[in-house]
């Protein structure tokens, strides 16, 4: 009674706040805490269901106890039995008005209440949606891919050889790859259903699996067809026949491969015996390379750099310095900041102690209501979109709105000589499981026509990023061409300028937020633009090559 009370109760608060019950909860770590109160109240009502359904059950079987016993008694001499009158009353009794409050229990369920809860949390709690399931999952072979994480240590639950969490069951493994394989990402569907598949051998007494062995071989089969190993799942296919011999569309299946590799033979005798193409690998023509465009050249750096296994040569960390700076503003004489070059050309600096814990706990609180999905800018119509290359939620915070924030964007002022006239709000991001930003510039590029146009502050010449949070495990800012990687400590800053003195764009800035493998990732950003910025830093006919801009 005390739990079904406490319950009500948070029920009642939870009505009277009005909980928001909507929402990409996987894009924001701040936003997925709140499932697990979701998930008390749910163990809370589920335990509710359980015992009333028991005590049903143990009801019913004291009942049937009784009648076993009144009816072996009378078994043994019928006669007898019967010929009592206070035996026929009761043989009577039990046939009619007692075996009639036994039927109305078993047609009654008792769980009717429990199941309503449900419906009524739903409107008042939050619960994650099917789109919330697949991004988890796709977060998770993201974090995978760049990590280099090996299949079997994730579902024992390590994470580069620290374990967090539990253990994955087949289930959860037979789900990852079935998420991939509605994602058409057919890799990761075998590496995940033949670790389904290695689970349920070792799980004989599971008897809450959702799938058998013919479900993983279907699976399997398929995806492996897909990734160009036909002979595989010929293989498998036979396999699950042997389990389904009537199994119509993987009879459809085997005729299809067997063709399939019927005409791969023939076409391999009119090639000759080695096989060879007509046209050589590397006689085919090779696109030149786009600085806006993700390859595979760009993606390998990224990933290395996010791992720590890209680093910048030793010429150039060799002039780095670490320094305490005023830049020539008289309140910094009295508390300088300390500046550390992350590199030279172009000119990368982080500034330690840039934001106290007690801002970043206000601002923290002032973002979490107004959190929305991230977005990008549609390079052709200027619209803002969401995009599955940025996952993160973000908030945009006024400077007049506190005083700390005030304080925040004059600091801000301070660090980079820049007037925060034409900067944009202060915003807050929170990014989700496995939540990244892939390589992108700040600046708008010449074929961005319309970027900015609603602003009329010119190109983004600056950004300042503040880290809001310590990082266990990933999240670090990387920049792909630089080799350079920058790693969350809390209450850092970090400084640099987008475009060349001349306005153009400086395409070694392009960098990308690694995906946080552990921990929670807290930023804010401030993006600073070219008017007003004249005379604090000049333009210029040359290029410059990596001077401050004070």
């Amino acid at each position: 009674m005390a739990a079904d009370w406490r319950l009500m109760c948070l029920l009642g608060i939870l009505l009277f706040v009005g909980v928001p019950v909507n929402g990409e909860v996987y894009t924001a770590l701040a936003e997925m805490e709140e499932l697990l109160e979701t998930e008390s109240v749910l163990i809370t009502n589920l335990e509710g269901y359980i015992r009333v359904q028991e005590n049903k059950l143990s009801f019913l079987k004291n009942k049937m106890d009784e009648y076993q016993r009144e009816h072996s008694d009378a078994s043994s001499d019928i006669t007898a039995y019967v010929s009592n009158p206070i035996n026929a009353y009761l043989l009577t009794k039990r046939l009619t008005t007692d075996w009639r409050q036994v039927e109305n229990l078993m047609e009654h369920d008792v769980g009717t209440d429990f199941l309503q809860n449900i419906t009524q949390y739903r409107s008042v709690l939050k619960f994650p949606s099917d789109e919330d399931l697949n991004g988890a999952a796709v977060a998770l072979l993201r974090l995978q891919d760049t990590y280099q994480l090996d299949t079997s240590s994730v579902a024992r639950g390590k994470l580069n050889g620290v374990q967090y969490s539990t253990e994955m069951s087949s289930d959860d493994c037979f789900e990852l790859g079935r998420q991939s394989y509605v994602n058409h990402d057919y890799y990761h569907t075998v590496l995940w259903m033949n670790e389904a598949m290695a689970r349920m051998l070792e799980e004989p007494t599971n008897h809450t699996q959702s799938f058998t062995k013919a479900d993983i071989l279907e699976y399997l089969a398929f995806s492996t067809y897909k990734e160009g190993n036909i002979e595989s799942a010929l293989t498998m296919t036979n396999e699950l026949l042997q389990l389904l011999p009537h199994h119509e569309r993987a009879n459809g299946n085997k005729r299809f491969y067997e063709k399939e590799i019927a005409t791969q033979l023939q076409l391999k005798k009119m090639k000759g015996d080695d096989g060879t193409d007509e046209m050589p690998m590397s006689d085919l023509p090779v696109a030149k390379s786009d600085p806006s465009v993700f390859d595979m050249t760009e993606r390998r750096a990224y990933e290395m750099l996010c791992r720590g296994e890209l680093k910048p040569s030793p010429s150039d960390l060799r002039p780095l310095r670490c320094r305490y700076v005023t830049n020539n503003v008289p309140f910094l004489r009295l508390g300088p900041l300390k500046m550390e070059e992350a590199h030279m050309d172009p000119y990368i600096v982080i500034y330690h102690d840039a934001m106290y814990d007690s801002e970043i706990d206000l601002i923290k609180r002032m973002a979490r209501p107004r959190f929305r999905r991230a977005t990008v800018q549609n390079s052709v119509t200027g619209a803002l979109e969401t995009a599955n290359y940025r996952i993160s939620k973000s908030a945009w915070l006024k400077t007049q709105e506190d005083r700390v924030i005030e304080t925040v964007v004059q600091r801000t002022a301070d660090m980079t000589g820049l007037d925060m006239e034409s900067a944009e709000e202060l915003q807050v991001v929170n990014y989700g499981i496995g939540g990244h930003y892939e390589p992108h510039f700040d600046f708008a590029r010449k074929e961005e026509q319309r970027a900015f146009e609603g602003l009329n502050l010119g190109n983004r010449i600056a950004t300042v990023l503040f880290y809001m949070s310590d990082v266990k495990q990933g999240g670090a800012t990387v920049f792909t061409s630089l080799h350079t990687a920058i790693f969350p400590q809390k209450g850092t800053a970090a400084f640099w300028m987008n475009l060349h003195r001349d306005g153009e764009g400086d395409v070694r800035t392009r960098h990308a937020a690694c995906p946080v493998l552990t921990g929670t990732k807290w930023v804010s950003n401030k993006w600073i633009h070219e008017r007003g910025q004249e005379f604090r830093r000049p333009c210029s006919l040359d290029e410059d090559h990596g001077e401050f801009a004070i």
